[in-house]
C-alpha cells in the first residue's frame, strides 16, 4: 500500500510556506489504517517489545492501537499537569520557546523494551524528550516508528544509535 497516497497536504498551514501533512484522511480509511498499524506492530514485535509509549497526543493515535494489537501495555507522555500520579518531566525546545513532556514514575519498569510511536519525525526534539523520560526510569527504548518522516528536517539525526522506522517519507 502507498500510504503516502493516503495523505493530505494542506499548503499554507499553519502558516504561510508551510506544507502540512494531515494524517486525518489516512486514519479515517479503515484498511490503511489498520495496515499502518500491522506495519508498526511488525516492527515492534521484531524488536520484542514489551511496552509501547506514545507522546500526546498524535502518537496516542498510533502507540495505543498497536499495543492494543500486540496485547502490551500503553504508556502516555503527556504535557505538564496532565497526568494525575508522581512524575518526572523532560523540557525541549520548540521553534519559538520550549515546552516539556511528562510521564509517571511507574509507567516503565528497568530494563523493559520500549518501543515509541509517533505521527511525524521532523527536528527530533519530541521524540528525543520522549526517549529521555523512557531511559530516566531505566526502559531500554528498542525503537522509534513514525507515520510520516520529514527527511529535510534531518530528525533522524538526532536519534542515532536508535532503531528508526518511517511508513512515510518527505
Amino acid at each position: 500500500m502507498d500510504f503516502k497516497d493516503k495523505i493530505r497536504v494542506i499548503p499554507d498551514f499553519p502558516s504561510p510556506g508551510i506544507r502540512f501533512k494531515d494524517i486525518t484522511t489516512l486514519l479515517k480509511d479503515g484498511p490503511a489504517f489498520r495496515a499502518a498499524i500491522e506495519q508498526f506492530k511488525d516492527f515492534a514485535v521484531e524488536r520484542r517489545a514489551d511496552i509501547i509509549a506514545g507522546p500526546e497526543s498524535r502518537g496516542f493515535l498510533l502507540a495505543a492501537p498497536m499495543a492494543y494489537a500486540m496485547e502490551k501495555g500503553f504508556v502516555p507522555i503527556r504535557k505538564p499537569g496532565k497526568l494525575p500520579h508522581e512524575t518526572i518531566s523532560q523540557d525541549y525546545s520548540l521553534e519559538y520557546g520550549k515546552d516539556s513532556l511528562e510521564i509517571h514514575t511507574d509507567a516503565i519498569q528497568p530494563g523493559q523494551r520500549v518501543i515509541i510511536a509517533d505521527d511525524l519525525l521532523a527536528t527530533g526534539g519530541t521524540i528525543g524528550s520522549t526517549i529521555q523520560l523512557v531511559e530516566k526510569l531505566g526502559g531500554i527504548v528498542v525503537g522509534v516508528c513514525f507515520l510520516i518522516e520529514l527527511t529535510y528536517l534531518n530528525g533522524r539525526e538526532k536519534l542515532q544509535g536508535y532503531d528508526v522506522f518511517s511508513l512515510i517519507q518527505y
